[in-house]
């Protein structure tokens, strides 16, 4: 069976792209103090005062540490773990900031390592890279106060390196986003690519998700020898089955193949600290589109909405090199990568201009990308150049 008329091959691998499974397994936990917001919203057990509230969330860099590893290797470029350590950090930045905290951050790392393959100068890059961010977000007066973390030498069950963390936060409850998607609404999309002017290179815009199947399906074939790096017990014929190798260049990207791949995952805290200072009241809901990609919203749009995107920003090198390589059918695409926007914003025409105004300051592209209108039933529909898809 081709790649192109294969649906499992993501499944295949051991991970989901959607999380289906995940949301089955917590949908009957508690939803917290505002059931539809990004985070969930804990009472303020640090502080005890009714007007605020608590967050705790835990993510990290998944397995784009796997090809920063490949890529070290291969180059001996050591920088591309500071990546890993962004990646980490702002897969919860920005997942809290949808929740409307964009500031007065602790953070927590959780560092899982094979010691005969990860040695002290990676460690070393992660920490530091850790640490050369926050101070970034300083620079745009956003606090983020490291506290320390985890290291651990685990050889029996770790191949490479794991690079996770968490992140609190306190907030008045009255600063709160809650997700309220509604009819009227039109959504701007933030690029998730280019170079803001707090990026000190080119970002392809990947973000921190689908890596497991970006680089099996990219990667050539030759990068089975690191064995380490992968499942083994995995089919032959879904490792490395791509044509690329990590110094190709990809038709005239800025980034060679591996960077492309490995970009940081793009933080819009500087952005949105900005427009949550004037706006924070005229946002209906922010939608970070990681897991799921542009099917993310669904999981926070109320019934009797029909929400269209038709509007898109381009679709950047890496998604393109991803699809090219896999023969993966575009509707997969648009549900496992954010295709060129990673954050949206629900709101007004109104505020959505002044919005843009701002993010061209920091020298990153939008877009209306689509609106929200009334509906029987919940529907989502993606009219993108690649074609129709509805759910």
């Amino acid at each position: 069976m081709s790649k192109a008329t294969n649906p499992e091959r993501y499944a295949s691998r051991g991970v989901s792209a959607s999380k289906e499974d995940v949301y089955q397994a917590i949908g009957a936990l508690d939803k917290g103090l505002f059931p539809n917001a990004f985070c969930k919203i804990l009472p303020d057990l640090l502080g005890g005062d009714k007007d605020f509230c608590n967050v705790v969330h835990a993510d990290g860099s998944g397995t784009k540490a796997a090809l920063a590893y490949l890529y070290w290797k291969e180059t001996g470029h050591l920088d591309v773990w500071k990546g890993i350590a962004q990646d980490a950090i702002v897969m919860n930045t920005d997942d809290m900031l949808c929740a409307g905290i964009v500031d007065n951050m602790l953070y927590c790392s959780a560092i899982n390592r094979n010691k005969k393959l990860i040695p002290a100068e990676v460690l070393g890059a992660l920490i530091n890279g850790s640490q050369e961010f926050f101070d970034r977000m300083r620079e745009h007066g956003i606090d983020i106060l490291y506290g320390g973390g985890e290291t651990a030498d685990l050889g029996d069950v770790v191949r490479t390196i794991t690079v996770d963390s968490t992140m609190t936060a306190r907030l008045r409850r009255n600063e709160v986003i809650e997700a309220n998607v509604q009819a009227g609404d039109v959504i701007l999309g933030l690029a998730s690519y280019g170079q803001a002017t707090y990026e000190d290179e080119y970002n392809s815009g990947i973000g921190s998700n689908g890596l497991t199947a970006a680089r099996h399906e990219t990667l050539h074939h030759d990068y089975r020898d690191f064995d380490e790096t992968y499942d083994p017990a995995l089919p032959t014929e879904l490792v490395y089955s791509g044509n690329v190798k990590l110094t190709d260049r990809f038709e005239d990207a800025p980034l060679d193949a591996g960077r492309l791949l490995l970009s940081p995952t793009r933080t819009y805290a500087p952005l949105m600290k900005q427009v949550l200072a004037k706006y924070r009241s005229k946002i209906h809901a922010l939608i970070h589109c990681t897991g799921g990609g542009q099917k993310k919203v669904m999981h926070y749009a109320p019934q009797g909405v029909r929400i269209v995107k038709d509007k898109w920003l381009p679709i950047p090198h890496v998604f393109r090199m991803i699809q090219l390589q896999g023969a993966t059918p575009w509707q997969e695409m648009y549900q496992m990568f954010n295709m060129g926007h990673r954050l949206e914003v629900y709101t007004d025409k109104e505020t959505t201009a002044a919005i843009q105004d701002i993010a061209a300051s920091f020298n990153i592209e939008s877009a209306l990308v689509g609106k929200v209108t009334a509906s029987k039933e919940r529907q989502l529909v993606l009219d993108t150049p690649h074609g129709l898809f509805e759910y």
